[in-house]
């Protein structure tokens, strides 16, 4: 038996980690460098953006877990005789997946018959946030520890995440890009199409106006998905967009001729201090009876 934990950045919601049952060791936020808040416990996703909209001179940062916080969400399923499974957002974004790493190290003389794995997504928010969902099929189907995490990694290395920003504030307040490039961005409409690429973001395409960075985007992903489709699990994603996330899953449904089942994530704050309200992102990856199906052909 094992337990799935992640970190905050799969940005499930409360009513899903209970149903799921995995536990969640959440990120930190400050707004004045002293005083941490625990994103969900302390401080609402709501709270939070509406700060974030209404406060101009604000600049949020956010922080990892720490190692304590990953030893207090894993001792007591490590007392209770399970094994555990830790799911991060991606090491080149956030110190998260070393805090548990660090975490697993510390614990391991004082429980040498339980196994901690640490896997690294690679993604972030509804990539990584696709990723668990397979982990949760793959316990809820009798995966052993081993199996899953084996086929864990196969679903991370097909896992692919695009978005878009309505701004260009949020990333020049965390200091992502100069004033300058965020001026003239604005003045022109500009909208970043990105991606996440091998656990990094790296920029697409810019164009004006977030009507054209949408459609492109739609195109791109149905063009991409089309001839695979059935193998794929796909999510989208918003902050404080709600209208928007709505229409390019169904937009992608059409094209398609499928059903997204996966609900639409609401983006919390690590993705949501840099990429800011209105930002919008999709994602997909191969569901992991894929993988069964392709080594039984073979």
């Amino acid at each position: 038996m094992y337990k799935i934990i992640s970190d905050g950045g799969i940005d499930f919601s409360k009513e899903e980690v209970i149903k799921h049952g995995i536990g969640v060791v959440p990120f930190y936020i400050t707004f004045d460098g002293e005083t941490f808040l625990k994103e969900g416990k302390d401080i609402t996703r709501d709270e939070y953006f509406n700060r974030l909209i209404n406060e101009k001179n604000l600049y949020p940062k956010t922080s990892q877990p720490s190692p304590q916080d990953y030893i207090d969400m894993y001792t007591p399923y490590l007392k209770a005789g399970l094994d555990i499974i830790s799911l991060t957002i991606s090491s080149k974004l956030s110190g998260s997946h070393a805090s548990a790493a660090l975490a697993a190290d510390m614990l391991k003389d004082d429980f040498p018959k339980r196994t901690i794995a640490i896997i690294d997504s690679l993604n972030v928010s509804v990539g990584q946030g696709l990723i668990m969902r397979e982990m949760i099929k793959m316990r809820d189907a009798g995966l052993s520890l081993q199996e899953t995490v084996k086929m864990a990694e196969k679903v991370r290395a097909s896992a692919k995440v695009y978005f878009t920003l309505d701004s260009l504030e949020y990333l020049k307040r965390g200091g992502r890009i100069g004033p300058t490039t965020a001026f003239v961005g604005g003045i022109l409409g500009l909208r970043p199409i990105l991606q996440l690429s091998e656990g990094q973001i790296t920029q697409l395409d810019s164009v004006r106006g977030k009507a054209r960075a949408l459609k492109l985007m739609e195109e791109a992903i149905v063009d991409t998905l089309k001839n695979e489709i059935d193998n794929l699990s796909i999510s989208v994603g918003h902050i404080r967009s709600e209208a928007e996330a709505i229409s390019i899953k169904s937009t992608t449904e059409t094209a398609l001729n499928t059903r997204i089942t996966n609900p639409i994530t609401d983006i919390g704050v690590t993705v949501g201090t840099h990429a800011g309200p209105g930002a919008l992102g999709f994602a997909y990856c191969r569901k992991y009876e894929s993988f069964t199906q392709l080594r039984k052909v073979a």
